[in-house]
């Protein structure tokens, strides 16, 4: 039976850049960012790119990787999940997220799971949901 356990994020870093040529829309973009997480995880310095497809000057969808190293409910070790989600004119992010199979690691060895977040513009930290097994 999936466990629940929930938490906060907060970017440390956000580096973007345009791929290809710009001006019209639809646009490529990637960015590196650094995430810290706590709660049920606790992961600091994360890392995670993300390939975004702006639809126009401010929506559209994106998809990535993020690596996260620490514990999750005491458990010690690693994992990685793959996000895809959306982004509103208002600034408002719809993101879902789902580890990827055999990515983790020590305690974290079996992991399966999906969670989830909204994030609205402005806020210095993220809610999320996490909902996972181990074997």
């Amino acid at each position: 039976m999936p466990v629940q356990t929930t938490g906060h994020f907060t970017a440390a870093d956000w580096a973007e850049h345009p791929i290809g040529a710009g001006g019209t829309h639809p646009t490529l973009a990637r960015a590196g960012v650094v995430n810290t997480f706590t709660g049920g995880i606790e992961a600091a310095d994360t890392t995670c790119d993300y390939t975004i497809a702006y639809v126009s000057a401010t929506t559209g969808t994106f998809a990535g990787m993020e690596v996260l190293r620490g514990s999750l409910d005491g458990r010690k070790g690693g994992f990685a999940v793959e996000e895809r989600g959306s982004f509103d004119a208002d600034g408002t992010v719809h993101c879902t997220f789902e580890v990827v199979p055999g990515s983790g690691t020590g305690e974290l060895a079996g992991l399966r799971g999906t969670g989830g977040f909204t994030a609205r513009h402005g806020e210095p930290s993220v809610a999320y949901t996490f909902d996972y097994d181990l074997d």
